[in-house]
């Protein structure tokens, strides 16, 4: 289940125009359809206002869902901020202490601690500054590195855990933190425990980048059906 926070207008050279949602038809989208189904897990992305974040806490309140994942989405892929200081002030003061795990790509990380990430140690001091606001789970992104590999860090309280993927040289990588982050959710809700959440979900998202169908004319999608197999009958 769905629920809407902006309507975009976008092609894969950029982003024309952006329409937010009203904060109450968002808590609409998320009381309503939560109570016909009730969700296993809940993935949260861009929330662009205080207003869109107080709606979305006032839901959680009501669903009582343990299992959230928080892409604090805050940066556009060109460096533009997303969400205003305010928004992001009440993001780390009441939400992303609900959440089960948070995976900010590297420019959000820096945002989230006012510090700056050059490398693998960088991003692990800024994942443990995080855990010091009381958040149980911190994934970082390393895609914005430039290396041979793309080393991503989950760091916990009991662990680090480093995972070091294949860096593919393409222009083709528009939604890869938004797809993560419901990768991860959807093992979560299949009752996989975080680290491997993260593990599956880090492999189907360098798979979809390794297929991607390259449409468009600059940053096009990844392949999100790269796990389907079709029947050779349809192909």
């Amino acid at each position: 289940m769905t629920a809407i926070t902006a309507v975009t207008s976008q092609n894969t050279t950029g982003v024309k125009s952006i329409t937010p949602i009203p904060p109450k038809e968002i808590l609409n989208q998320i009381m309503f359809t939560s109570k016909d189904i009730k969700p296993n897990a809940v993935k949260i992305g861009m929330l662009h206002s205080t207003k869109v974040i107080e709606s979305v806490i006032k839901s959680l309140d009501n669903i009582k869902i343990k299992k959230i994942v928080l892409d604090p989405v805050m940066v556009a892929k060109g460096g533009a901020k997303l969400i205003d200081d305010n928004a992001i002030k009440l993001l780390k003061l009441r939400l992303m202490k609900r959440a089960l795990l948070i995976t900010p790509n590297i420019p959000e990380a820096e945002i989230l601690t006012e510090t700056k990430i050059r490398n693998k140690e960088d991003m692990i001091f800024a994942a443990n500054e995080l855990l010091k606001t009381g958040i149980k789970n911190v994934l970082i992104k390393g895609g914005h590195l430039t290396s041979k590999f793309v080393q991503d860090v989950l760091v916990n309280r009991s662990e680090i855990k480093i995972f070091t993927s294949r860096r593919y040289k393409t222009k083709n990588t528009h939604g890869t933190g938004c797809t993560l982050s419901s990768a991860i959710t959807t093992f979560l809700s299949c009752g996989k425990p975080i680290k491997k959440s993260c593990e599956l979900g880090i492999k189907y998202v360098n798979f979809a980048i390794k297929t991607n169908p390259n449409y468009g004319k600059n940053h096009g999608p990844i392949n999100h059906l790269n796990t389907i197999s079709v029947s050779r009958k349809f192909r």
